[in-house]
C-alpha cells in the first residue's frame, strides 16, 4: 500500500546538469528531517545537457524521487503546473533547482502552513549575485504589476512557496494557456502569508531566465491580470488627437501672424511620427492580448510529457499528449 504522502516539492529543470546533484542532496537533507512523508517531483523541461540523465540514476537509488520528461522544452511556469498537476501530497512546495530560493526555507514555510495559512510565499529580502540591471527592472516590474492589477501579487516574490491541497487543486482547475502561476495563486485568494529570506547566488551554471524570457513572464504577467494597457492606448490615442489639434491651430495662427509658409515639412514629419508611434505601439498592445486569445482559442495543451520515472511506483509510462 502507498504511504500517504504528506509534501510534494515540484522542481522544475532545464539544463541543470551542474547543480541537480547538490539540489536533490540539500532538498533530501531537509526533507528527511521533517520525518514525514514525502515525494519530489523532477520536471526535465526538455534538457539538452544530461539532466535527464542524472535524475534517473537518483530515481534508481530513491524512492521518493519522480522524474516527469517533457517531449520538448514548454517553459518554466509549464513545467510546474505539470508538477502540480502530478503531486499527491497534502502540501505543494515549488522550488527552482538553482539554489538561489534555500531550500532551508522550506521548514518554515511547513510551520505556517501548520500554523493554518494555505498558501507560504518566499518573500525575498535580499538578492545576493545579481546585476544592478537585473535587481533595478525585477524591482520596477514587480511594482508595476501590484500597481496595474485589482488583485494584491506581493512584491519581490517569485514562484518559490508552498500551497494547500485545496489551493493546488483549484489552480489545477484553471483552463489558461499563458499561465503565470504566481498571480494565479494571489487570484483565488485563501489565506497567505510570507517567510522572508535572502536570495543566494546560483549554485553553478547559467540563469534560464534571459531577457528575452523574462519579457515573455511580464507579457503573461501583465496581460492575464490587468487591462490598463488597453485603457491607456485609448489615452494615447486622446492625447495624440489633441496634440495634432493643438499643432494644428498653433501652425496656422503663425502663418496668419508672421505671414509665413504654412507647410512646415519638418514639423508635419515630426508630427507624423509621434502619431505613427503611439498607434502602433496601440496596436502592439493590442496584439499581446489577441495573440493570447487565439492561444486559448487553440485549446492545445499546456504541456506534452514523453514519459514519467518513479521507482517507488516501478513504473515508466509513455505519453502522447
Amino acid at each position: 500500500m502507498q504511504k500517504n504522502i504528506v509534501y510534494s516539492i515540484v522542481v522544475p529543470l532545464y539544463n541543470e546538469e551542474l547543480v541537480i546533484d547538490e539540489s536533490y542532496s540539500r532538498l533530501k537533507k531537509v526533507m528527511d528531517s521533517t520525518y514525514e512523508n514525502y515525494e519530489i517531483i523532477f520536471i526535465n523541461d526538455g534538457s539538452s545537457d544530461s539532466t535527464q540523465k542524472k535524475v534517473q540514476q537518483i530515481c534508481k537509488i530513491d524512492q521518493n524521487i519522480k522524474l516527469i520528461n517533457f517531449s520538448r522544452n514548454f517553459g518554466h511556469q509549464c513545467a510546474i503546473t505539470a508538477g502540480m498537476e502530478t503531486s499527491i501530497g497534502n502540501a505543494i512546495v515549488v522550488i527552482d533547482a538553482d539554489l538561489q530560493d534555500p531550500p532551508e526555507v522550506i521548514p518554515e514555510m511547513i510551520k505556517k502552513w501548520k500554523e493554518g495559512y494555505d498558501v507560504v510565499y518566499g518573500k525575498r529580502a535580499k538578492r545576493q549575485g545579481e546585476s544592478f540591471f537585473k535587481k533595478l527592472t525585477a524591482r520596477a516590474f514587480y511594482r508595476l504589476l501590484k500597481d496595474m492589477t485589482s488583485i494584491d501579487i506581493p512584491v519581490d516574490t517569485g514562484d518559490f512557496r508552498l500551497i494547500d491541497r485545496k489551493v493546488c487543486n483549484t489552480l489545477n482547475s484553471l483552463p489558461e494557456r499563458n499561465r503565470y502561476v504566481r498571480g494565479l495563486v494571489s487570484w483565488i485568494g485563501y489565506k497567505q502569508t510570507s517567510v522572508e529570506f535572502i536570495r543566494h547566488e546560483r549554485f553553478a551554471g547559467d540563469s534560464k531566465y534571459p531577457l528575452k524570457k523574462m519579457l515573455k513572464l511580464a507579457f503573461d504577467g501583465i496581460t492575464s491580470f490587468s487591462y490598463k494597457p488597453l485603457v491607456l492606448s485609448g489615452y494615447l490615442g486622446v492625447l495624440s488627437l489633441i496634440i495634432g489639434i493643438i499643432s494644428t491651430i498653433a501652425t496656422i495662427t503663425k502663418h496668419l501672424i508672421n505671414n509665413t509658409n504654412i507647410i512646415n515639412f519638418g514639423f508635419i514629419i515630426s508630427i507624423n511620427l509621434i502619431m505613427f508611434g503611439i498607434v502602433l505601439g496601440c496596436i502592439g498592445i493590442l496584439g499581446q492580448y489577441i495573440g493570447r486569445i487565439f492561444d486559448e482559442s487553440k485549446a492545445r495543451p499546456n504541456y506534452i510529457i514523453e514519459s514519467i520515472i518513479n521507482n517507488k511506483e516501478n513504473i515508466k509510462h509513455e505519453y502522447t499528449n
